[in-house]
């Protein structure tokens, strides 16, 4: 499946890896306190029809909405219709891969730490 990750020219995603241009959607559509309020909500309830969202968050339907395509685009989320609802889960392996990757980044930073800026 393919995800929008990022808007940039041609010749500026030749500079970087795929997976750095789809770790960098991710962060982007995570860059956001609604969104971060939705994962939050998806996370307890564990999977969610769009208008349990709404009721939880005090922003308008359409801006929900909004936000939903947002993390569906980055891939943070799965929707599913059930009847004339939507329902959303988190897609584990695409945050398990980015978790995974910040990860990797504080490992090397611990090793590195005891060495770097003193």
């Amino acid at each position: 499946m393919q995800y929008k990750y990022m808007k940039m020219g041609v010749t500026k995603t030749e500079s970087y890896t795929e997976k750095q241009i789809r770790l960098a959607g991710i962060a982007k559509a995570l860059g956001h306190p609604a969104r971060m309020a939705i994962l939050d909500h998806l996370v307890k309830v564990n999977a969610c029809i769009c208008s349990d969202i709404v009721e939880e968050l005090p922003l308008a339907q359409p801006t929900v909405s909004q936000h939903l395509r947002e993390l569906k685009q980055a891939g943070l989320i799965r929707g599913t219709v059930e009847g004339n609802a939507v329902c959303y889960c988190i897609d584990a392996q695409v945050l398990a891969e980015f978790l995974g990757h910040l990860g990797t980044w504080q490992d090397r930073i611990q090793t590195a730490s005891e060495t770097c800026c003193k």
